[in-house]
């Protein structure tokens, strides 16, 4: 037996054909499912069926806003920058992590670039995604 619960395909059809969940390719049409979608998120007794239709839109919405609303890319100094302003951290608390201080205040001020190693070091001292830094 499934460790997930069954959807009844029922009652699941029924909800399909009442929301009539679509790629989104308009403001309207987003905001439509995003109406529909706050509905379910303000229950706490969804069906299994509510709970896939939730998903559902959850991942057409998030399609949507990121083809239609995309985040600046930043490079990986601001990112840390951004990151020790928001932590309150100083050059002194990162220099360790980076290697030493020469080379921390040369990646704070954008002109060196954060190594692999680097970066790995100060995904795991932050808690983020390395992604950040590279």
């Amino acid at each position: 037996m499934s460790t997930t619960l069954e959807l009844k395909d029922s009652a699941y059809a029924k909800l399909l054909t009442k929301s009539l969940p679509r790629p989104i390719h308009s403001e309207s049409e987003h905001a439509r499912l995003t109406a529909l979608l706050l509905e379910l998120d303000e229950r706490d007794d969804l069906s299994p069926e509510e709970d896939a239709l939730a998903e559902i839109l959850t991942l057409l919405i998030e399609d949507y806003e990121e083809k239609r609303f995309p985040l600046p890319r930043v490079s990986p100094a601001a990112s840390l920058r951004a990151l020790m302003d928001d932590r309150g951290l100083k050059h002194k608390d990162i220099w360790p992590v980076i290697g030493n201080k020469g080379a921390a205040t040369e990646v704070l001020a954008g002109r060196r670039a954060i190594s692999k190693a680097q970066a790995k070091r100060l995904a795991e001292f932050l808690h983020v995604p390395v992604e950040l830094f590279i």
